[in-house]
């Protein structure tokens, strides 16, 4: 009897949808029109409508969307287009998809200016291939769509729907798709004869809730009569998948004398089964409470939410009366909405009553005293305070506040996180000559904010008498660094500048020595009474102990108090350049073809040691040598180079070559520099020097770095 109902199913199901689809046969489902033009002559406008374009999917559309390929337009769910804002007419077109349970499809819409030709664009809507009326056809293959339920048993394989065609005799059915020839292989097939759609073995729908398939309609060799028709296979569900607790640890927190109807937490399952049925639609409940004292009953939640809340009244919620301060609950989910038959899955929530600050924290003591030596700096006190509430809450974690006697900021507090104390530092260095006692007026307060009925008392605050010890403070150079600016040509002997010095012991009268620290070239001495420093030996300032024309020294300014105390300054002298270093010339080496129809230019610098403009710009000129001006010519190229130039055919041979560069210096400076010239020879683009115990060089490479040196 089974068996008969389970083969008269599919067969009835296949006359009623022939009836349906027999409506439909000349339906074709997409876009009613693939391409659309449209003439905008003008700048879009906002909200401008654009067209309206129209799609079917032969089964009324259900879950219909659409989707645009250009953000600056937007699809009503009717399918009218508008700008959503004001836009140049320039827009290359766009695509829309529109999607239903059913079907899916592509339309263009291209956007023609008014300079486009708009006889082209009417002869364009009338061809076939842009369909501007729709041609239709009717279709010979129907692939209706199937419904088979999970977990079904076998035996297998198992007829669950059938395609329909009016072609006769000669045909063949093929179906292809995931869960045929691509993974998951194997899941369904057809008969080839007879168009029925077989299922292989049971289905899993939280696995794969549907199966979109594409069946097609072939002769006997294999030559494509119709097709592909999409085939929906959708997966039903069955409560096969009992709730999950999968956030968990879960944890809330309520404060203590919370109202009735707090909510503590929320707590959630997940149900892998088909939202949109029983088999996944949750309802909670508390099945345990531990421990069950004041009240067995002192939370509740939500069924549909979800969400605990308290159901005692604030005093039971009592930190200092309650036993525990942590509860558990064993919170159950059941599936099917609730119903005996459903599915549960449990989870135990962790609840911990907190503590309100309800307890303002007070100093042990209504005044402190300190005693500190002047110039220390860190912790000199150790402020104390009892607080009732919770330790390690905000409710007991104290902040203070040094809120008088501290005008210069010398003070600063801060808590000690292990016992709660108010460290109190000297952050800048105090100074008994000018104040030999403090007075701090300092309060606490908790991090959390304390309860409107509770305040904050006189025990909140004290005071802090702080009394400075006397000590002996090393001078101090005034200014520091002392700047100075100085030619280099200084004479030896001359002063330079007089240091100062004064000591902060103003109460006691003391002298003051000085000494020299650091002079790393050994230019200066210090006179040790009065602080004039002059120089012992000539100031340099290309010296490698001068830095950006600054040459930094520093000195000793000495007490005689008991203890000594010593004071550091620097002096930074500025040299400023004289002319006193010759150019050179660079390179020494040059070479030359020994033919002058080849290489028969050099490049030739020259460096100076001074500054600009007791530096460049050079003067080169040929040493005097018999000769030499009917062999080489030396030519300026920019400031800083010159041209050698080899004016007539030489021997092989290495010649030595004398360079006079003058510098810009006034008065200026000029040197005679011997340029060793390498004639040799050259033969196919390779210059051999070996004669003058020389490498090969290209002579290739040798132009391109002349070029280079032209530009500079």
């Amino acid at each position: 009897m089974e068996l008969k109902i389970q083969l008269t199913l599919p067969f009835l199901l296949v006359q009623v949808l022939l009836q349906v689809f027999a409506v439909n046969l000349d339906c074709t489902p997409g876009f009613q029109k693939k391409n659309y033009q449209v003439l905008q002559s003008s700048d879009f406008k906002k909200d401008q409508f654009i067209l309206k374009v129209l799609f079917d999917d032969c089964n009324g559309n259900e879950g219909l969307e659409f989707s645009i390929s250009n953000p600056d337009f937007r699809v009503e769910a009717d399918g009218s287009v508008f700008a959503v804002k004001e836009m140049a007419a320039r827009v290359p077109g766009f695509l829309i998809q529109a999607t239903s349970v059913h079907a899916q499809d592509l339309a263009e819409v291209r956007i023609v200016g008014e300079e486009g030709n708009r006889s082209s664009v009417l002869k364009e809507s009338l061809k076939v291939g842009n369909i501007s009326t729709l041609h239709r056809r009717k279709r010979s293959l129907i692939a209706p769509p199937i419904s088979f339920p999970e977990n079904q048993r076998g035996p297998f394989p198992k007829v669950i729907g059938r395609v329909i065609t009016d072609r006769q005799d000669g045909i063949k059915f093929q179906v292809h798709g995931k869960g045929v020839e691509e993974e998951p292989k194997g899941v369904f097939k057809i008969n080839d004869q007879s168009g029925e759609i077989i299922v292989t073995r049971s289905l899993d729908r939280e696995v794969m809730d549907m199966y979109i398939l594409q069946v097609e309609i072939t002769d006997s060799t294999g030559k494509l009569l119709e097709g592909p028709a999409t085939l929906y296979i959708t997966i039903i569900d069955q409560n096969d998948n009992k709730p999950l607790f999968r956030e968990g640890p879960y944890v809330g927190h309520v404060l203590e004398a919370s109202p009735t109807g707090t909510t503590v937490m929320r707590m959630t399952a997940f149900d892998a089964d088909d939202t949109n049925t029983d088999n996944a639609v949750l309802r909670y409940s508390i099945i345990k409470q531990t421990p069950e004292t004041p009240s067995p009953n002192m939370f509740y939640i939500d069924p549909e939410k979800g969400d605990i809340v308290t159901v005692v009244p604030p005093s039971i919620l009592d930190r200092e009366t309650l036993e525990v301060l942590k509860y558990e609950l064993i919170v159950q989910a059941k599936d099917m909405a609730g119903s005996d038959v459903g599915l549960t899955g449990t989870a135990t929530a962790t609840i911990i009553i907190d503590d309100k600050n309800d307890h303002p924290p007070v100093f042990t003591k209504s005044m402190f005293q300190a005693t500190v030596n002047e110039g220390f700096t860190g912790i000199i006190l150790n402020l104390t305070v009892e607080d009732n509430d919770d330790p390690a809450t905000g409710a007991w974690r104290a902040v203070y506040t040094i809120i008088n006697g501290n005008p210069d900021m010398n003070f600063k507090i801060e808590t000690n996180p292990k016992n709660n104390d108010g460290m109190l530092f000297v952050d800048k260095s105090l100074d008994y000559e000018r104040s030999a006692f403090h007075t701090l007026l300092i309060k606490v307060e908790n991090e959390d904010p304390i309860m409107p009925e509770i305040s904050y008392g006189s025990s909140s605050t004290t005071t802090v008498q702080v009394t400075v010890l006397d000590a002996n403070e090393p001078p101090v150079f005034n200014p520091d660094p002392t700047i100075v600016v100085k030619p280099e040509n200084i004479a030896v002997g001359s002063v330079i500048v007089t240091l100062n010095a004064t000591d902060q012991d103003i109460l006691q009268k003391q002298t003051i020595k000085f000494a020299q620290f650091q002079d790393l070239a050994g230019w200066l001495t210090i006179n040790p009474a009065n602080g004039t420093v002059t120089t012992k030996a000539a100031l340099d300032r290309e010296s490698p102990h001068v830095h950006n024309s600054q040459y930094t020294s520093l000195y000793l300014a000495i007490d005689n108090g008991v203890p000594v105390a010593t004071g550091t300054g620097t002096l930074i002298i500025t040299l400023l350049d004289v002319n006193d270093n010759p150019p050179s010339v660079f390179p020494t080496i040059a070479k030359f073809c020994e033919d002058t129809k080849d290489v028969n230019v050099a490049i030739l610098g020259a460096t100076d040691k001074d500054l600009h403009p007791n530096a460049d710009p050079f003067k080169f000129q040929l040493g005097k040598q018999p000769g030499i001006e009917k062999t080489w010519k030396i030519t300026q190229v920019n400031s800083t180079h010159a041209q050698l130039r080899l004016l007539q055919t030489l021997k092989r041979a290495n010649y030595i070559l004398p360079i006079v560069v003058t510098d810009g210096g006034d008065p200026p400076l000029t040197n005679s520099t011997d340029v060793l010239v390498q004639v040799c020879s050259c033969k196919k683009n390779k210059m051999d020097c070996s004669s003058a115990n020389s490498l090969h060089i290209s002579i290739t490479l040798l132009l391109v770095s002349i070029i280079t040196l032209f530009c500079l």
